[in-house]
């Protein structure tokens, strides 16, 4: 007997209206998966898979519809459903991961009561039980301290912790299907890893099927049996994982594996062909300390205290203080990349904002070029001559743009409000700026929602050199990049720094991103660093046991292909 596919999608259509006309988002898609199958599909921004998810679900916005083809699930035929229908299908047999966790969580409710919402709307917990099963799920999907985390609210957990809130609000119910787009976006890669094989054990164990939409080749390739490549909304190749990673046919599918970072390759490796105009520059060595961090440390009052426990004394609060970063000491070489690596809520963002000057330390001292800037109050620092020689490149490219500031006018912004630049002269250097960084200057004039992602990102590092900084701290610059447009930037940033002199301090989950950009590097955990040194002998040769942990729960990218 043969058995149905649990989704069947056939010669699927989407189209969106806009001033410019209709413009045909997916073409002609075909896809199915069946029951307790875990399908990939990966591809670039752009390339239809969202789009094809949003119009499984049926939620694509007002301007999109479904302008053919057909959706099955389970028998219902989801195109001829009507939305009350819908509204009961969805989370209680199929359910979303979303890519964006604050915009998918509700900001002025606590996340435990987000959680029992869902199992209430859909019968799965009464009154007397929907506390007990929200921590549950909380649980799950490994939250650390779940009981308190219940009463959080989104504001108060990491971009890693909303991520995981997510997951466990669209596995509350138990659904037969997960579509998970880029569920791992923002997460360490022992709690990727954690979350993948929750996913995979749930798939098994409940006989869930499961979509996953990344960008990330390794994730692909270690936990899917099929995978689906999508390039400008047309599936351009389907096969099973291990097939279309030993032997894929298209040039597409080619591009993508060659750009995914990996060890034994170099960052010029992962440059196509047409973009290899010439060698790397080359680094000088490392000269004298630039940054000397010693003893650092920073404390926040617990949240458990009480509302009232920042009037009062420790002992009378009943808490002590929480050390988000414990006593660390390092620093950071004139021409130097050093690499700050670990999980969600180790101390390494908080670093960051001390290293910018824009949190205070509660101890310690931070030495830079000789001036001792960790004793300047963060509310002065803004216009200490020494802002202007440290400079950040933010973690979400959008997010960190103005939405009403053009390119221009972004890239202008320090230069502006530091006066480093005479107005005669600005717009020269806003275009010579663009230049450096690869970005076309009739780009220039335009707004941020009128460029991809990997222009924002490049609007981004330009912002951050404008003034010539001695030290740029580097939020994960990357991480919400296709894996083509990431080795563009990565060279870019390893030819700036070669180029121009600087220092980056550079903070990544990414560890073979790590590897490729990083002379020395630094692991932390709970406020402490546990091990560093070299990349190179701290990731291939580590040490300390939670290293050892990061490393073998990387994902593990498919080997190059042979060359045709």
């Amino acid at each position: 007997m043969i058995q149905l596919p649990l989704l069947n999608v056939r010669d699927l259509t989407v189209e969106f209206s806009t001033r410019r006309g209709i413009v045909r988002a997916v073409r002609n898609i075909d896809i199915s998966i069946g029951k307790g199958e875990t399908l990939g599909i990966v591809g670039e921004s752009g390339s239809g898979k969202s789009v094809t998810s949003y119009a499984v679900m049926r939620i694509l916005d007002r301007a999109g519809q479904i302008a053919g083809g057909s959706i099955h699930f389970a028998g219902l035929d989801l195109r001829a459903a009507s939305e009350r229908q819908m509204v009961d299908l969805r989370g209680r047999e199929m359910s979303m991961i979303f890519q964006n966790p604050r915009a998918a969580l509700n900001p002025i409710r606590r996340i435990g009561h987000q959680i029992e919402d869902v199992l209430r709307q859909h019968a799965q917990a009464g009154s007397a039980d929907a506390r007990e099963k929200a921590i549950e799920a909380l649980r799950d999907v490994r939250i650390s301290r779940p009981e308190e985390r219940y009463s959080a609210y989104p504001f108060e957990l990491s971009g890693g912790m909303c991520q995981r809130v997510v997951i466990a609000l669209a596995l509350a119910c138990r659904p037969k299907l997960l579509i998970a787009d880029e569920p791992t976006t923002g997460l360490d890669v022992t709690t990727q890893k954690a979350v993948m094989d929750l996913i995979l054990e749930l798939t098994r164990a409940r006989g869930m099927s499961t979509i996953l939409i990344t960008h990330d080749l390794g994730l692909a390739a270690t936990y899917c049996s099929r995978v689906v490549v999508m390039e400008k909304g047309e599936v351009v190749e389907t096969a099973s994982a291990a097939e279309i990673f030993a032997a894929p046919r298209h040039a597409y599918t080619r591009k993508l594996m060659r750009a995914t970072p990996r060890p034994g390759i170099g960052l010029r490796d992962l440059l196509p062909d047409e973009n290899r105009a010439g060698e790397a520059l080359p680094a000088s060595a490392p000269g004298a300390p630039l940054l000397t961090v010693s003893a650092l440390v920073k404390e926040y009052p617990r949240a458990e205290a009480g509302l009232f426990s920042r009037f009062m004394k420790p002992d009378a609060a009943g808490a002590q203080p929480f050390r988000a970063v414990d006593g660390i000491g390092f620093d950071i070489k004139r021409g130097e990349s050093l690499g700050l690596v670990g999980e969600s809520g180790c101390g390494k963002s908080t670093t960051s904002m001390m290293l910018m000057r824009l949190i205070d330390p509660t101890a310690g001292s931070i030495i830079f070029d000789g001036e001792d800037i960790g004793s300047i109050p963060a509310r002065d620092f803004a216009r200490h001559p020494m802002r202007k020689r440290i400079q950040m490149v933010f973690q979400d490219p959008t997010d960190s743009l103005n939405p009403r500031y053009s390119a221009a006018r972004a890239i202008a912004d320090p230069l502006l409000r530091l006066g480093a630049c005479e107005p005669r002269t600005l717009r020269a250097r806003v275009e010579e700026l663009a230049s450096l960084v690869g970005l076309p200057g009739d780009l220039l004039d335009r707004f941020p929602h009128q460029l991809s992602g990997g222009q924002k990102a490049r609007v981004g590092i330009a912002r951050a050199i404008a003034l010539n900084p001695s030290l740029v701290v580097l939020d994960e610059p990357t991480a919400a990049l296709d894996v083509s447009v990431q080795a563009l930037v990565l060279n870019l940033l390893a030819d700036l720094k070669a180029a121009l002199g600087m220092s980056y301090l550079f903070v990544s989950h990414d560890l073979h991103v790590v590897r490729l950009i990083c002379d020395r590097v630094i692991v932390m955990r709970a406020g402490r660093i546990i091990e560093q040194g070299r990349a190179a002998d701290v990731l291939d040769h580590p040490k300390a046991d939670y290293t050892k942990e990061l490393i073998a729960a990387l994902p593990h990218p498919p080997a190059q292909p042979a060359a045709r």
